[in-house]
C-alpha cells in the first residue's frame, strides 16, 4: 500500500497454566510468559506503531499486595521501549538482591510483570488521538479484583456516539477517548452489576469477606456480562480483556470482520490477532491454531478452566479482505499462496496493458508488501512465456528441422526480465517524522535501481492497493520515470476503493478516494454533474430513516461508468508533468470476481462494492457522501 494509510491494530493475550517456578525449571527462566508475550508483539508489529502497552495480573496474590499493571508507550519505538525498560527494572532488582533469578517466588513478588497472565496491544491511531489516554490497555480500577478490568482491542465501532449516548441515559458520564473507552465502560456497568449481584447473595447467606470475595471470583459468569454489554455494537471488532482476580476472555464481532486466532498446549493458552505468530511463538503447525469464531468468546477462568461461549448470534461471514491483501505478515500459509494468486491473476489484464509484447517487459514490485504477489505475477508470466515459446518452435518446426542456431533464435525472440526497480530508504521514512517535511522530501523515500530499464521497454510494478493516489504522482511515478520506459504500468492486486471503511482502514472521506475523484471528473466531462446533487439529497433522505433501514446511495456515483472507464481517468489524474519524460501511465485494478477467487475464505469487499456488512456501515457512507458534498473534513462515524 504505497499511500499511508492507517491500519488495525494488532493485539495479544498469554495466560500461564501453570505456576512460575514449572517454567523455571522446564525452561530455565521464570520470564517465559513475559517473553512470549513480548515474541507474540513483535511478530505483529506490523500492525501498529503509534503506540503500545502490556497488562498482567498475578494470580492468588495475598491481600495488600498488588496484583495488577499496566505499561504504555507512545514514543518512536514503544514495543522495544516498554520491553526495555521492565527488562531494565528486572535487571536493577536482581542486582540490588530484591530477585533471584532462580527463585521464582521472588520474581512473582517484587518484578511486576512477574505475573500468569499478560496482555498486549500494539496501536494505530484513528479515533481517539495519539495522547497516552488513548493508547491501551484501558484500565478500569476498583480495590475489588473483581471489579478491575483491563480491556485492549483492535476497534472500529460505526455507533460510539449512540453506545455514549446510552451510558448518560442509564446516569453515567462517559469520557470520549473512543470507541474502546465506550465498549469498557460498557462491560464494567455490567461487570459491577454482577458482582453486587452475587455479593449481596453471599452476604446474606452469612459467609464472611474472604469467603465473599472467592466466591464472587468463582461465580462470575463472563459470558453472560458480555452478552448484555455487546447487544448494541455495530462494527468491527476484536479484543481481549483481564479482570484482576485473573479471569481474562477475548471477544470477536459477529462477522468476523477482525481476525482473531487462539491456541492451547499443556504449558499455555494464547491469543494473537494473526495465525502466523502464533506458529512462530509456539513452534505450532497451521491446524494447531484455530480462530476464534465469529460472535464467540474465549473465556479462562483464574482457575484455569477454559470455555468457548456464543455471546453474539454469528452473522454472514465477512473477513475484511483488506487482512488478506495487505494487513496481515505474509508468512501465514494462506495469506501467502492467496498474494501470490492475487499477482497470478492480474497477468492477462498486463499482457494487454503491453500489448502481449512480453520481450519489451521489464516486472517489478513497489512498495514491497506486494512482493509476494509479484512472485506469483512473476510464476504466471513465466508459464505464458514459456508456451509462447512452445507454440513458436511448433510453428517453425511445421516448415522443417531447425539447426541449433535457429532453436537459439526462438529462444531469444522471446526475453522478458524480472527486476527490482526501486529501494525503499527505511531510515530516510523514520527520519522525516512532520508532515510538512514529509511531503517535501517524499520523492526521496525511494531510489531506484539505474540502468534495469531500456528506453523501449515496458516498466510493470505490481503494488497491493491503490487508495489515494498522492505517493504515484507525488513520488513513486516521478522517480519510476526516471528509468525513462515507455510506459509504466501499476498493476494493483486490490480493486478499486471506492467507498468508506469504518471497520479496518481508518478512511472515511470520499474526497481523498482516487476512483471517487475519478468517477466525479467524468461526471464533470460529460456533463452530468446533476447525479452528485442528487446523490446529496438522497443521501440526506437516507439519513432520516432508521439505520437497520438504510441503502448505499452513493453507488449513483459510480453507476454511469465501467470499471475501466474509471481506471483509465485515475491513470489521468496520477500522471505527473514532467519534462524529463513524456511516457504513459496506466492503471491497472484487480477485478472483483478475480479477488474473490484466489481467497480461501470468505471476505467482506464492501469498501470495492459498497455492500456493508452492518447498518452502520451504509450510515457511515451516506454520512460520509454528504460531509464531502458540505466539503466538511471529518469523520462520518
Amino acid at each position: 500500500m504505497s499511500d499511508e494509510i492507517r491500519e488495525e491494530c494488532g493485539i495479544a493475550l498469554v495466560r500461564l497454566k501453570h505456576p512460575l517456578s514449572y517454567y523455571l525449571k522446564k525452561y530455565d527462566t521464570p520470564l517465559w510468559g513475559f517473553y512470549k508475550l513480548f515474541l507474540l508483539m513483535e511478530k505483529q508489529h506490523n500492525r501498529g506503531q503509534d503506540g503500545a502497552g502490556v497488562g498482567a495480573v498475578k494470580l492468588g496474590m495475598p491481600a495488600g499486595d498488588p496484583y495488577m499493571f499496566r505499561l504504555r508507550q507512545l514514543k518512536n519505538n514503544p514495543l522495544d521501549r516498554i520491553f526495555n525498560k521492565l527488562l531494565d527494572v528486572y535487571s536493577h532488582l536482581e542486582d540490588q538482591g530484591i530477585i533471584d533469578n532462580n527463585d521464582a517466588d521472588s520474581v512473582k513478588k517484587h518484578f511486576e510483570f512477574g505475573a500468569e497472565v499478560y496482555m498486549g496491544h500494539l496501536r494505530y491511531g484513528t479515533s481517539g488521538g495519539y495522547t497516552i489516554r488513548a493508547c491501551h490497555p484501558h484500565f478500569r480500577k476498583n480495590n475489588w479484583p473483581t471489579r478491575n478490568l483491563m480491556l485492549s482491542g483492535n476497534f472500529n465501532l460505526t455507533n460510539t456516539k449512540d453506545l455514549n449516548q446510552s451510558l448518560i441515559e442509564r446516569g453515567q458520564h462517559p469520557v470520549y477517548e473512543g470507541d474502546t473507552q465506550t465498549v469498557m465502560e460498557e462491560i464494567g456497568f455490567h461487570l459491577d452489576e454482577e458482582h453486587t449481584k452475587i455479593y449481596r447473595e453471599m452476604r446474606d447467606s452469612g459467609l464472611n469477606g474472604q469467603e465473599i470475595a472467592d466466591k464472587i471470583s468463582n461465580n462470575l459468569d463472563i459470558a453472560s456480562i458480555l452478552k448484555k454489554s455487546s447487544q448494541q455494537w455495530d462494527g468491527g471488532y476484536s479484543f481481549v480483556g483481564l479482570i484482576g482476580n485473573g479471569d481474562a476472555f477475548a471477544l470477536r464481532d459477529p462477522n468476523g470482520i477482525r481476525p482473531l486466532h487462539y491456541m492451547e498446549d499443556d504449558d499455555v493458552i494464547a491469543v494473537a490477532s494473526e495465525r502466523g505468530p502464533l506458529m512462530t511463538v509456539f513452534n505450532k503447525q497451521k491446524e494447531d491454531i484455530k480462530e476464534v469464531e465469529p460472535g464467540s468468546a474465549l473465556i479462562i477462568k483464574s482457575s484455569g478452566e477454559f470455555t468457548t461461549s456464543q455471546i453474539i448470534p454469528a452473522k454472514k461471514t465477512m473477513h475484511c479482505s483488506f487482512e488478506r491483501i495487505y494487513f496481515s505478515r505474509g508468512n501465514d500459509p494462506d495469506i501467502y499462496q492467496e498474494r501470490k494468486a492475487m499477482g497470478a491473476v492480474l497477468s492477462q489484464q498486463i499482457l494487454n496493458a503491453i500489448d502481449q509484447d512480453l520481450n519489451h517487459a521489464v516486472v517489478s514490485f513497489i512498495p514491497n508488501t506486494a512482493e509476494t504477489a509479484y512472485y506469483g505475477l512473476m510464476d504466471k508470466l513465466k508459464d505464458i512465456h514459456i508456451s509462447n515459446i512452445k507454440e513458436n518452435l511448433i510453428q517453425s518446426l511445421k516448415k522443417g528441422p531447425l539447426d541449433s542456431k535457429e532453436v537459439e533464435n526462438v529462444f531469444d525472440s522471446h526475453q522478458f526480465r524480472f527486476e527490482k526497480v526501486t529501494i525503499k530508504d527505511i531510515k530516510l521514512r523514520t527520519f522525516i517524522s512532520q508532515e510538512k517535511s514529509r511531503r517535501r522530501l517524499a520523492s526521496h523515500i525511494y531510489d531506484i535501481s539505474y540502468g534495469s530499464v531500456l528506453p523501449d521497454d515496458y516498466l510493470v510494478c505490481i503494488d497491493d492497493s491503490i487508495v489515494r493516489g498522492t505517493t504515484l504522482k507525488t513520488s513513486i511515478l516521478k522517480i519510476l520515470a526516471r528509468l525513462n520506459p515507455k510506459k509504466i504500468v501499476i498493476a494493483s492486486t486490490a480493486p478499486q476503493i471506492r467507498y468508506p471503511d469504518c471497520y479496518g482502514i481508518d478512511m472515511s472521506e470520499f474526497g481523498k478516494f482516487i476512483a471517487f475523484q475519478a468517477a466525479i471528473a467524468l461526471l464533470k466531462d460529460r456533463d452530468m454533474e446533476e447525479i452528485v446533487t442528487q446523490t446529496y439529497q438522497a443521501c440526506l433522505e437516507e439519513l432520516k430513516k432508521p439505520m437497520d433501514q438504510m441503502t448505499n446511495q452513493v453507488k449513483a456515483i459510480y453507476k454511469p461508468f465501467s470499471a475501466d472507464e474509471i481506471s483509465k481517468k485515475i491513470s489521468e489524474l496520477v500522471t505527473p508533468e514532467l519534462d524529463y519524460w513524456k511516457g504513459e501511465v496506466d492503471i491497472i485494478f484487480q477485478t472483483i470476481e478475480n479477488l474473490h477467487s484466489t481467497l480461501t475464505q470468505p471476505c467482506g469487499d464492501w469498501y470495492f462494492t459498497g455492500d456493508f456488512p452492518t447498518p452502520g456501515g451504509f450510515r457511515v457512507v451516506n454520512k460520509s457522501f454528504v460531509n464531502y458534498y458540505e466539503n466538511k473534513k471529518t469523520r462520518s462515524y
